[in-house]
């Protein structure tokens, strides 16, 4: 789908700030990025894009942040994110 295009779906789009979350964590998943070197151009241009930085900067600001204390606060913030029941 990469082959020949700088993005999913041919300009910038929502498409590429979707999935690019989902690429992230490939170390993670066991996964070389290097066997797919389309996606890992893509990848690359993505992450070297000022908003993405600044998105992906706030992300980890907030998992460091409010939601990591040990305070009641921030269980209480964790409860309310996380702990959702289906009803």
């Amino acid at each position: 789908r990469l082959r020949g295009r700088e993005y999913l779906a041919g300009k910038y789009s929502i498409a590429d700030m979707a999935c690019w979350g989902w690429v992230l964590p490939y170390k993670n998943q066991g996964q070389k990025i290097t066997d797919f070197p389309n996606v890992k151009k893509w990848f690359e241009r993505m992450g070297d894009r000022p908003a993405v930085k600044r998105g992906f900067a706030a992300g980890m600001a907030l998992r460091q942040g409010t939601l990591g204390d040990k305070t009641k606060d921030a269980a209480k913030a964790r409860k309310v994110l996380f702990n959702q029941k289906a009803r």
